[in-house]
C-alpha cells in the first residue's frame, strides 16, 4: 500500500488528516510552558496596574469633588453672613429713623441679593428679597414710640432667610 501523502490527505483511506509532512499538526504552533507563564504574569500585571490607575483616579475624582463642595460651602456662607450682617445693621437703622434719608444705604445689600443670584437657590433669593422688603418698609412706616421699637427690635426679619441658607448648605454637605 502506498501510503504517500498529499496535503495531508492520506491516498489510503481518503480522509484529511491533521498531520502534515514533518509529523506536527497544520495550522497549529506549540508554545513553550515558560512563554506561557510569562504571558500570564505579564496579562496579570497588566491588569494589575490599570486596577489601581483607575482605582487612584477615582479616589482623586472624589477628593477634588469633596474639596470643590467645601470650597462652595464656604464661598456660600461668606456671602450669605455679609447679607445678614447688611440686612441686620440696615434695618436697626430702619427702627430708629423716620424714612430713608439715604438710599445708598440699601446699595450693598441690593449688591449682594444680586451676587447671590448668581448660585443661591430660588427660596434663598426669595428670602433675602422679602427681607430687603421688610427693610424698605421699616423705613417708610411712622417711627414708633420707644415701647414699640423694643417689639419691632425683637422681630426677627431674617429668620426665613437663616432658615433657608442653613437647608442650602446643608445640602451641600
Amino acid at each position: 500500500m502506498n501510503m504517500a501523502t498529499h496535503s495531508g490527505r492520506s491516498r489510503q483511506s481518503g480522509r484529511c488528516t491533521a498531520a502534515g509532512a514533518n509529523g506536527k499538526k497544520e495550522g497549529y504552533t506549540t508554545m513553550d510552558p515558560g512563554t506561557i507563564s510569562a504571558l500570564s504574569a505579564l496579562a496579570g500585571s497588566f491588569i494589575g496596574a490599570l486596577a489601581s490607575v483607575g482605582t487612584t483616579w477615582l479616589t482623586q475624582n472624589h477628593q477634588d469633588l469633596v474639596e470643590r463642595m467645601k470650597q462652595e460651602g464656604a464661598h456660600r456662607e461668606r456671602i450669605f453672613g455679609e447679607f445678614i450682617d447688611q440686612a441686620s445693621k440696615t434695618y436697626a437703622d430702619g427702627v430708629v429713623r423716620e424714612g430713608l434719608d439715604d438710599p445708598a444705604k440699601l446699595v450693598p445689600m441690593y449688591a449682594t441679593i444680586n451676587k447671590l443670584r448668581l448660585f443661591a437657590t430660588p427660596d434663598t433669593i426669595a428670602a433675602a428679597e422679602a427681607v430687603l422688603e421688610g427693610i424698605v418698609e421699616t423705613y417708610e412706616s411712622p417711627s414708633p414710640a420707644p415701647q414699640a421699637r423694643r417689639q419691632l427690635a425683637a422681630h426677627d426679619i431674617l429668620r426665613t432667610f437663616a432658615d433657608s441658607c442653613r437647608a442650602e448648605l446643608a445640602r451641600l454637605r
